[in-house]
């Protein structure tokens, strides 16, 4: 698929200097990622990076009995792959493609080779691990201390803001996998939401009416996540900015 000379709907790679853009861009592959598909397992080294554009990927724990929750979400904001830099080459969870779109792949060693290379991009990808930290250990606290409204609220957030459209093709039981929880516990707290007025779902499909509502009804888990990722990567595009303009 053809490449765009800046690729806008990734930010990671958005919010690179011309340079060291247009060095990866002969090696950045758009590929679709369908639903479902997973792109990694425990245990098994990496051999590429995932840059989502309008793909949502999954990153989920499974459990010996076959139960699985999800740690956390990458969308465009991000990155998969993160242990290719920060030195592991594995991971102990998988990464399972949960909105179906697309991706830029690169190849794990040049982006190793990268990493090492440049200082910008080392600091955007460290800055990016820091924010994906962060949403790992809210996502653990808010699984062990908020109810499921207000789990289902705060994942319903944080895809909404990786998406172009106030509408997900997920079903309760899928959403009930990701949130780590029984499914009866999903369509329940849906139609309370639903009762008021917050969202309509329908087999397959969630649509958001009011997202002020889910704000509302929200712990502070989102907006500790997005806050975060926004006061990260926003000091890394102002340090480039800074750099540009000396130059």
């Amino acid at each position: 698929m053809s490449l765009p000379r800046r690729p806008n709907p990734n930010h990671l790679l958005a919010a690179l200097p011309a340079a060291e853009f247009e060095r990866l861009v002969p090696h950045l592959e758009l590929v679709p990622l369908p639903l479902g598909e997973l792109l990694y397992e425990p245990g098994v080294k990496l051999q590429y990076a995932y840059f989502p554009t309008t793909a949502i990927v999954s990153l989920r724990y499974v459990m010996e009995t076959g139960a699985s929750a999800e740690t956390a979400g990458v969308g465009n904001e991000g990155v998969v792959g993160i242990s290719l830099f920060m030195g592991g080459d594995t991971m102990p969870s998988s990464a399972v493609v949960q909105v179906a779109g697309h991706a830029y792949r690169l190849d794990g060693r040049l982006l190793q080779q990268e990493f090492g290379r440049t200082s910008l991009l080392r600091r955007l990808l460290l800055r990016y691990t820091q924010a994906l930290i962060t949403q790992m250990t809210q996502t653990a606290a808010c699984n062990r201390h908020h109810s499921i409204e207000q789990q289902l609220c705060r994942w319903l957030l944080l895809t909404l803001d990786r998406l172009p459209s106030n509408e997900l093709i997920i079903t309760h039981e899928m959403v009930a996998s990701i949130l780590g929880v029984r499914r009866e516990g999903i369509t329940e707290a849906a139609g309370k939401l639903q009762r008021a007025g917050f969202i309509r779902y329908r087999r397959g499909h969630i649509t958001v009416l009011e997202r002020s509502g889910l704000e509302t009804h929200a712990c502070e888990c989102y907006t500790v996540v997005n806050k975060e990722l926004s006061r990260l990567l926003s000091d890394v595009r102002f340090h480039q900015d800074n750099t540009a303009a000396v130059h």
